[in-house]
């Protein structure tokens, strides 16, 4: 454990921030599962996840913008 407390702020801050991460890759997993068992039904929530996980910091934009594409190709494939 930390003894010094600038050490220890810091380790409050990343635990929160950890947490906060955890909370949106799990809702980018779900958003994701739920797309592949609709069967593409859900892409709408899957881009609106992605988006906010990308505007909260925790995903790129850019792998956002991938992904959406990538689930996007497969919703046009299946059709």
């Amino acid at each position: 454990m930390a003894k010094i407390e600038s050490a220890k702020k810091a380790h409050r801050g990343s635990e929160k921030k950890k947490q906060h991460n955890l909370f949106w890759k799990k809702r980018i997993k779900t958003a994701q599962k739920a797309f592949v068992a609709e069967e593409g039904q859900s892409l709408v929530n899957l881009q609106s996840v992605l988006d906010k996980a990308a505007n909260n910091k925790v995903i790129h934009k850019n792998k956002a913008s991938r992904l959406k594409s990538r689930f996007a190709k497969k919703l046009a494939i299946k059709k």
